[in-house]
């Protein structure tokens, strides 16, 4: 049985938002993390994002249609699902590196500034060919990202399930929509400035009847404003560098 419905949940705010948010205030050029980007854990709001998530996702794993949760292995994805559904639920994520957040090669930890005044030939190509297909150098471009994604999703047809969830990154959300509402560069580079993928949002995608897919529910947050929890979505100038 085929999937037919997509949740796709971006983790809360991890250290690492909260760093890159700090640096670009000050105008810095380097993100103080002290740990591999997917070592990068959870901030205490990121944390309350979380567990605030739970009352949403936690209905979809319990009950029917039979539903299978998949997570990125970065720790601030893993520990948004473990947070969500609880340590009696946790032993039923399965961990997936195709979920993982787009590796960002020699830009690792530098904000829009720290790549401007250290790359600024690396700099001007990105902006050349554009936030989509550019890739740097050890690193991913979005088109990189689609691929490994592409594949993801053609293997969860072969589960017997009637509901995925993916617990992973902002770039994992959007290019699920890409890939599976069909959309072109523009349009999906048009979401990511007008509407960015907030911490601890949830997007769902159904399969129509007839073949394809329809978006009904993007970037909601309504769990966390019902908590009282803070909503973030940490976009910077080059939001690539937000981790």
């Amino acid at each position: 049985m085929s999937v037919t419905e997509l949740v796709v949940i971006r983790h809360g705010e991890s250290a690492g938002n909260a760093a890159a948010a700090e640096a670009n205030a000050a105008g810095a050029e380097v993100i103080s993390v002290d740990r591999r980007d997917a070592d990068v854990s959870l901030s205490p709001l990121g944390l309350q994002q979380a567990r605030a998530l739970g009352t949403a996702l936690r209905p979809l794993v319990i009950g029917e249609p039979r539903t299978i949760v998949w997570s990125s292995p970065y720790a601030r994805a893993r520990e948004t699902a473990t947070a969500a559904l609880g340590e009696e639920l946790a032993g039923a994520i399965l961990l997936d590196e195709r979920l993982r957040d787009r590796e960002l090669g020699v830009l690792d930890l530098l904000t829009t500034r720290g790549v401007r005044n250290r790359f600024p030939l690396e700099a001007e190509r990105r902006r050349w060919l554009g936030k989509f297909y550019h890739r740097p150098p050890g690193g991913e471009s979005w088109a990189d990202v689609v691929l490994r994604l592409r594949a993801f999703l053609h293997d969860i047809d072969a589960v017997t399930a009637d509901r995925a969830v993916l617990v992973g990154h902002d770039a994992v959300v959007l290019l699920v929509r890409y890939i599976c509402e069909r959309l072109t560069e523009q349009e999906v580079l048009g979401i990511q400035a007008d509407d960015p993928v907030r911490n601890g949002s949830i997007t769902r995608l159904a399969r129509r009847p007839g073949g394809g897919w329809a978006l009904t529910d993007y970037n909601n947050v309504e769990h966390l404003r019902q908590h009282g929890v803070g909503v973030t979505e940490h976009r910077g100038e080059v939001d690539d560098h937000a981790r």
